[in-house]
């Protein structure tokens, strides 16, 4: 397992759609796990392959809270359907857009199908915070990044402040 470095906008790989997976083997057990590291290493929720510029459709969760023992999840080809007609703002982050918060509305209750770590299938309805969450993450997949949703200011507003901040954070280091 490794901690692996997350792309940040404006990375042009973060606007791939990701491929399907064939299946779930070893080799993408040790990718999801080094998802996992990379997530908990970076204080996230939720991460997508392609953020670590891996353009599969897996995503890695854990929607613990602080003291709470870990609980991970794991997603293999997932698909979303029969959203809700019903819309809620929630403040999002996103590990590759960092620093950067703000409000976006999503269907509160959404079902998905995917695949587990051992590739068993599996079909549930997601609401709340996992439902902001799988969708954000399935927003990924699809090379699409929450601020995308954002006014056309808001966004350059936000890439700006991330690439000052690696700019500050490249300087500091030198």
């Amino acid at each position: 397992m490794a901690i692996r470095d997350i792309l940040t906008v404006p990375d042009p790989r973060l606007k791939e759609v990701s491929q399907p997976v064939d299946r779930v083997d070893d080799e993408l057990r040790a990718l999801m796990d080094d998802m996992l590291d990379s997530m908990y290493a970076a204080d996230g929720i939720g991460l997508a392959a392609i953020q670590i510029g891996v353009p599969k459709r897996v995503i890695v969760m854990d929607l613990a809270g602080s003291g709470e023992e870990p609980q991970p999840r794991y997603f293999v080809n997932p698909v979303l359907s029969d959203p809700s007609d019903t819309l809620r703002p929630y403040e999002e982050g996103c590990l590759s857009v960092p620093a950067v918060f703000d409000e976006v509305e999503r269907p509160d209750r959404v079902r998905v199908q995917y695949l587990d770590y051992d590739g068993n299938e599996r079909d549930e309805i997601a609401e709340g915070m996992f439902a902001v969450c799988i969708q954000h993450e399935m927003d990924h997949l699809e090379g699409i990044l929450f601020i995308d949703y954002l006014s056309r200011l808001k966004r350059q507003r936000a890439v700006q402040k991330v690439k000052k901040a690696e700019k500050d954070k490249s300087r500091d280091a030198a």
